[in-house]
């Protein structure tokens, strides 16, 4: 029996987990209005991005639950270690509450989550179109993968990675925390490495995709890279 899909899944909760309590635990106090704020817009989001994929897409949902063959040893690692990534970022602000450090401007939370709502659109975006789109980066051959090419992979080649790449950096704004800066930084390499091995396996692996990829010049951010 192969425990990966098992282990990987018990992380993720227990990644959840620490997302949800420990922002508190890292303020020492329940009462931190900025953490609440945080917690509201981001189930808030979550919740309306999983709805609309279901209702656009909804086999994707089990083929995520699964942990496809072939799934390579980097992207179990990257998997293991991008959530609490994303948990570091409302930690750090946890501190800085603690350490009694004073946020930052009130429209900063706006700011924020206009990016944060702009990066679950394109990455729901992605996934209704893209029967493919599963939890992990594998050449999907016994599903008889092709390269998908409308709705936002026509501007980039992974769109999905692009929405987590917004969700990343509106943390900080959201939070109005300046220590969460560099976590949100950390979660922008992170994804700019998962990017980059995967579009370098789908090259050597899937037919077609070294054409869509002359065709579709940007990996990740349109204009830059």
């Amino acid at each position: 029996m192969n425990l990966a899909p098992r282990l990987l899944s018990l992380w993720a909760l227990a990644s959840f987990a620490a997302w949800i309590a420990g922002p508190f635990l890292a303020a020492g106090t329940w009462r931190w209005p900025a953490g609440w704020t945080y917690a509201a817009i981001t189930l808030t989001g979550l919740l309306a991005h999983g709805s609309y994929v279901r209702a656009k897409n909804p086999a994707l949902r089990e083929r995520r639950r699964r942990l496809g063959e072939n799934t390579p040893g980097w992207d179990l690692a990257w998997n293991a270690l991008v959530w609490p990534l994303f948990a570091s970022a409302p930690v750090a602000a946890g501190f800085a509450e603690r350490a009694s450090q004073p946020p930052g401007p009130a429209w900063l939370v706006a700011a924020g989550a206009a990016v944060f709502a702009a990066g679950l659109a394109v990455s729901a975006w992605a996934m209704s179109v893209n029967p493919f789109f599963e939890a992990t980066a594998r050449l999907q051959t016994d599903a008889g993968q092709r390269v998908i090419e409308s709705g936002p992979y026509r501007f980039v080649r992974h769109p999905g990675y692009l929405g987590l790449l917004l969700w990343g950096l509106s943390a900080p704004a959201v939070l109005r925390c300046a220590w969460a800066v560099p976590s949100a930084v950390g979660v922008a390499a992170w994804l700019v490495l998962r990017t980059a091995l995967e579009d370098a396996m789908l090259r050597r692996g899937l037919a077609g995709y070294p054409e869509y990829a002359s065709r579709v010049r940007f990996r990740l951010l349109p204009g830059l890279w």
